[in-house]
């Protein structure tokens, strides 16, 4: 299946990014990085099909006018363009995460999986490791649920049009974990665990494989906590993949993460409303009435957005950009055939 890889960045070419575009020549895949303000004027990356800001401005998208520049959501203009090259397979991951071998074979969207059971907040990292670890994203008031849904202990085959791979070296958890534990411990291989209806797991944009039929829930909101961007695009997502019963996959790491530079109590600041808020979105979420089938994705996402914006977590101006995204990435053309 035509495959695209679509990173953003500020970066010059980093051994990271060089890795990307090595990977991605050896193996026929399609490289888009999206650049953004502070990106170097002069940036040139064989096997990189780097757009600038100049360029995607050039693009005809029109949301390239409307995503607020210096933001991650800018990754949005990757995803349009690979959709538009006719990609069946986006994978996306960050300028600081180190691609292993693991990382490049073909992947398919029906394959092998733990199935998770029970209602609730399922933490997939506790599956990779024996040590008290979350994701960024996992209400905190969850953590020490006595009865949290589990992942069974044999596969059957799963349908995952969504699959979160985990990282190594310095993973996603949040500012909590690393302001009062440090660096998190290395994950194990195992089994991987399909997270199913009923049940709710954060997951991120470091390393993350969707397939065609999910391409309408890759949309990231531009007017939300930088920190959240991501966490409550999952949420958004897993609400419409639960309403298709569609899984959720949680695998093995492929990527080794070397962390940039952050400020701990930035990013915990960031994350504020996420501790504060996380549980009760998904509550309300799992309330709205979605029905099944490709063609009611675009009104089941604007419904769930409309959802943050009640809230007073998303400025109401994410629904043009939403708007302009579906225009493109809701219009029929990611249907499987």
């Amino acid at each position: 299946m035509k495959t695209a890889l679509v990173i953003t960045s500020i970066a010059p070419p980093t051994p990271v990014l060089r890795a990307c575009a090595a990977g991605c020549r050896e193996h026929g895949i399609d490289f888009i990085l999206i650049g953004d303000r502070k990106s170097p004027a002069d940036f040139r990356l064989e096997g990189c099909d780097y757009w600038c800001l100049d360029r995607q401005r050039e693009s005809g998208l029109n949301l390239a006018r409307l995503l607020p520049e210096g933001h991650y959501a800018r990754k949005n203009l990757g995803y349009l363009i690979a959709l538009q090259r006719g990609a069946e397979v986006i994978i996306e991951t960050d300028d600081d995460n180190l691609p292993g071998a693991g990382f490049w074979p073909p992947r398919t969207a029906v394959l092998q999986g733990r199935p998770v059971t029970g209602t609730g907040w399922f933490n997939p990292y506790r599956c990779f490791s024996d040590e008290e670890i979350w994701p960024r994203g996992f209400p905190l008031e969850e953590l020490h649920n006595p009865s949290p849904p589990r992942a069974g202990t044999s596969t059957v085959n799963c349908h995952c049009p969504i699959q979160q791979g985990l990282a190594d070296g310095d993973p996603d958890v949040d500012a909590v974990y690393r302001l009062t534990r440090g660096l998190a411990p290395a994950f194990r291989q195992s089994e991987p665990v399909a997270v199913g209806p009923g049940v709710w797991s954060p997951f991120n944009s470091q390393n993350t494989t969707w397939f065609r039929e999910a391409f309408p829930l890759l949309y990231l909101p531009s007017f939300c906590s930088f920190r959240m961007t991501d966490i409550w695009r999952s949420f958004v997502a897993q609400r419409i993949c639960q309403a298709n019963g569609w899984n959720i996959l949680f695998h093995s790491p492929t990527v080794h993460q070397e962390r940039n530079v952050h400020d701990l109590l930035r990013d915990f600041a960031d994350e504020v409303p996420g501790y504060l808020h996380n549980a009760a979105i998904c509550r309300e979420l799992a309330e709205l009435d979605i029905p099944p089938g490709i063609d009611n994705i675009p009104a089941g996402l604007l419904g769930c957005y409309e959802v943050l914006v009640a809230r007073g977590l998303v400025r109401g101006d994410e629904l043009e950009l939403l708007r302009s995204w579906l225009s493109i990435a809701g219009d029929g053309s990611v249907r499987t055939t």
